[in-house]
C-alpha cells in the first residue's frame, strides 16, 4: 500500500508540474507543442499503469493470506499463485528448484483407530499420503504440471503412481488484449465437478475425514477455463473410463462447472458432468470416484454391455476472517444397457464449517449424507468386498468433528473423531465404522 501511495504522490508530482509549465507558457505566450502534451501523457499512463499493478498485487496477498487463515487455500489457488510468482523469473530465465524445474512435495503421517468394521480396527500407524509436484516452463506461456504419487490413502501400497501430468497453454486470451478468459489444458488432470476435491489433500483439509460423497477424479482429456465478466469457468472432454492407457467407448466424459463471486465474502458454483457411455468389459469402473469407490456397473454379469452416470451439484462457500461455512448438494442418475430395474437415483449433500478460536488454532466439523431409495454402492469407511460388491446402501451419513492448529501454511497438526451410521437396502443397519485420527500434515 506504501508502494503504491508513493506512485500516487509521484502522479500529483507530475500534475503539478505540468501546470505550472502551462502557467509560465501562457505567460510568456508560448504555445504548448504536441509532442510536449504526448510526452508528459504518456508518463501519467505509465504512473497509472504501475498504480494498478501495485493495487491488484495487494489484493493477490491478502486473498492468499485470507485463505491461508481460513484453511482453505485450494490446490488450484496455489498453482495460479505460483504461476504468477514464477512468471516474472521465467522472463529472467531462472526458476526456483533445479534449475528451470520448480519441485514441491505434501504429505501426511497419521494414526487410525476405527471400530470392528470400519478400516483400521487395530490402531494403525500409517503413512496417509505423499506426494511431489513438478512443475517447468516449456515455452514462453506454456507451463508442464506433473503429480507423482507416492503413496495416498485410497492406495496405501507404496510405489510411484502418475497422478496429474498436463501441458498448460496459460492466457490465450492475451492475443486479442484480454487477461485470462482463456486457457487451456491438455494432458491428465482432475475433473472439474464440485469443489471439495479442490481441499481434498491433507494439507488442505481441515479435517481428516472427507465427506461421504467425496466426488473427486483424475482422467485423461482437454480442459478450457478462465474468468469472463467475474464468471469462472471449467470445461473438460475426458475419456471417462478408469484405464488410463486405452479408452474403450467412444462416448466421452464431459465436465462442466461455473462459478461467480456476488461479493467479497460469497462464492457459489454450479456444476453438471456425464461420464459418457463405459464398457462393462473394457473401461470396468468409471474414473469418477463417488462414496470411496468407483462408479461401477450394477447389471447382472453378462446382461449389460454399457453403463453410465450423469451428475449435477450447487457449491456455496460464506467466508469470514476467522472462517468459513461452505456445503454442496447433488444428484446421480446411473444407467445402463440392460433393463430398467437396474436405474437408480442418488441424492447427496454436505455442509462444513470452520471457526479460528485463539490464534492459529481452530475448530472445525462435517455433516455429510448419502440417500439411494434403492440402494447404491457406498463404501464408506465400510468394507470394500461388503458394500462395493455386496449389499448396496440406502442410506449412510457421517459426522466428522476436529480440531486443528497450523503453525504455518506448510505445517498442520489436526485430529478428528469420525460418527458413521446408515442402513442397507433390506433394512439392516450399517454399524461399528465410527473412526478416530491425528495426522500431522506437510509441504514444501
Amino acid at each position: 500500500m506504501t508502494r503504491a501511495c508513493c506512485q500516487l504522490t509521484r502522479l500529483g508530482w507530475v500534475i503539478g508540474l505540468f501546470a505550472l509549465s502551462l502557467n509560465g507558457l501562457c505567460a510568456e505566450e508560448t504555445p504548448v507543442t504536441q509532442k510536449q502534451w504526448l510526452e508528459l501523457q504518456r508518463q501519467n499512463e505509465l504512473l497509472q499503469q504501475q498504480v494498478r499493478k501495485q493495487q491488484q498485487l495487494i489484493e493477490s496477498l491478502s486473498q492468499k493470506v485470507s485463505s491461508i487463515q481460513n484453511g482453505s487455500l485450494t490446490r488450484e489457488n496455489e498453482h495460479a499463485e505460483r504461476n504468477q510468482e514464477t512468471a516474472p523469473a521465467n522472463k529472467a530465465g531462472s526458476f526456483w528448484g533445479l534449475g528451470k524445474v520448480h519441485l514441491t512435495g505434501e504429505g501426511g503421517l497419521a494414526l487410525f483407530h476405527s471400530e470392528s468394521k470400519g478400516p483400521a480396527p487395530n490402531a494403525e500407524f500409517r503413512l496417509d499420503e505423499a506426494r511431489l509436484f513438478i512443475e517447468a516452463p516449456i515455452w514462453k506461456e506454456v507451463y508442464l504440471f506433473s503429480e507423482l504419487n507416492i503413496t495416498t490413502r485410497e492406495d496405501p501400497d507404496y510405489h510411484v503412481q502418475l497422478g496429474e501430468l498436463y501441458l498448460d497453454f496459460e492466457n490465450l486470451s492475451r492475443f486479442w488484449n484480454r487477461d485470462n478468459q482463456l486457457n487451456l489444458r491438455v494432458g491428465r488432470f482432475y475433473i472439474p465437478f464440485g469443489e471439495e476435491y479442490q481441499t481434498r489433500y491433507a494439507i488442505a483439509n481441515p479435517l481428516i475425514s472427507h465427506s461421504i460423497s467425496d466426488t473427486w477424479g483424475v482422467d485423461e482429456g482437454v480442459e478450457i477455463y478462465g474468468c469472463i465478466f467475474k464468471v469462472q469457468y471449467a470445461l473438460a472432454v475426458q475419456n471417462g473410463g478408469h484405464p488410463s492407457w486405452a479408452d474403450y467407448n467412444i462416448d466421452k466424459s464431459i465436465a462442466l462447472r461455473i462459478g461467480y463471486d456476488p461479493a467479497r465474502w460469497l462464492h457459489v458454483s454450479a456444476s453438471a458432468m456425464r461420464t459418457g457411455a463405459l464398457s462393462v468389459t473394457g473401461d470396468g469402473f468409471s474414473e469418477l470416484w463417488f462414496g470411496n469407490g468407483f462408479i461401477r456397473s450394477l447389471g447382472p454379469a453378462g446382461t449389460t454391455k454399457t453403463f453410465q452416470a450423469n451428475l449435477l451439484e450447487a457449491d456455496v462457500n460464506v467466508h469470514w476472517s476467522k472462517g468459513y461455512l461452505k456445503g454442496a448438494g447433488g444428484y446421480l442418475k446411473y444407467d445402463d444397457d440392460g433393463t430398467p430395474d437396474t436405474q437408480r437415483e442418488v441424492y447427496y449433500y454436505y455442509l462444513e464449517g470452520l471457526q479460528r478460536l485463539i490464534g492459529n488454532f481452530y475448530a472445525a466439523a462435517r455433516w455429510s449424507q448419502v440417500l439411494a431409495s434403492k440402494g447404491f454402492p457406498v463404501v464408506g469407511d465400510g468394507s470394500w468386498m461388503d458394500y462395493f460388491y455386496g449389499t448396496p446402501t440406502q442410506d449412510l451419513w457421517r459426522l466428522s468433528l476436529g480440531l486443528g492448529y497450523r503453525f504455518s501454511p506448510n505445517l498442520l497438526l489436526k485430529a478428528d473423531y469420525t460418527f458413521n451410521q446408515g442402513k442397507e437396502l433390506g433394512g439392516e443397519k450399517r454399524t461399528h465404522e465410527n473412526m478416530v485420527a491425528a495426522e500431522v500434515a506437510f509441504k514444501f
